[in-house]
């Protein structure tokens, strides 16, 4: 027994060779790599989305006067006032999330890049659905991830939670309903009735639509929202958003 140990022990090492030191090398380069590309893509993200997000202060205050106090009403809930349609990548309103964080952004009409990579925009309106507060379904898209990525947390909206989207006429106050999950041929998502492209439109729906799951193009992730009121522009900020903003 001890001379088994004896000869174990005078058993050389292995020498490391030139093909394992480069092998070695080039696995951790790698990894390095990976790890200052996740790095930067998440900072780019953050700095962009602040971007987007100053913008959208700055437009929010050309839409309406933000120094009126925010007003206790009820929401109306009588046909609310619809803006005419905008021009092609022309900002219009501003959306916000309170679930989301922080979340200010400013929507652009058509659903180009230019509208969805902007640092002064972010969320793309589909020109063909309805403009906010009106009959049938006002439809946004944004980027799940880079360029900002306004929608990496859509997944964590819960039912109740509120999106208001302000212009430069109203308020429109949104309710959250629902996630769905489907593949990036269902255009149904943005029909005048969501998923009922024969229905005619006999409500008032707001469609979020990114990518899924993050860093792929492979599906589509959508968030549902219903309209649950309005006020006007002049009447101030909805006291609920004033309140999750710190500016009641």
């Amino acid at each position: 027994m001890a001379g088994q140990q004896r000869e174990r022990r005078r058993r050389p090492r292995r020498r490391a060779t030139v093909a394992s030191v480069l092998g070695e090398l080039l696995l951790t380069v790698g990894v390095l790599a990976l790890g200052y590309a996740g790095w930067h893509l998440w900072l780019a993200d953050g700095v962009l989305g602040q971007q987007q997000h100053d913008a959208a202060r700055d437009f929010a205050a050309d839409l309406g006067p933000m120094h009126v106090a925010a007003s206790d009403a009820p929401l109306r809930t009588d046909e609310a006032p619809v803006g005419a349609a905008p021009g092609e990548t022309e900002s219009f309103a501003v959306m916000y999330i309170p679930r989301l964080g922080e979340f200010e952004r400013t929507v652009g009409q058509g659903t180009s890049r230019l509208v969805l990579d902007s640092l002064e925009q972010g969320l793309a309106h589909y020109a063909d659905s309805a403009m906010p507060g009106e009959r049938g379904n006002f439809a946004v898209a944004g980027h799940r991830n880079g360029q900002g990525g306004p929608f990496t947390q859509l997944d964590e909206l819960r039912v109740g939670d509120r999106i208001t989207v302000q212009t430069a006429d109203a308020w429109y106050v949104y309710e959250f309903r629902n996630h769905e999950y489907v593949p990036p041929t269902s255009v149904g998502v943005v029909a005048p009735v969501p998923q009922q492209p024969q229905t005619p439109a006999d409500g008032h729906y707001l469609t979020l639509t990114t990518c899924n799951p993050e860093w792929s193009a492979e599906g589509r992730l959508i968030a549902y929202a219903t309209l649950v009121g309005w006020q006007s522009i002049d009447a101030g900020m909805p006291a609920e958003l004033a309140a999750s903003l710190g500016s009641a």
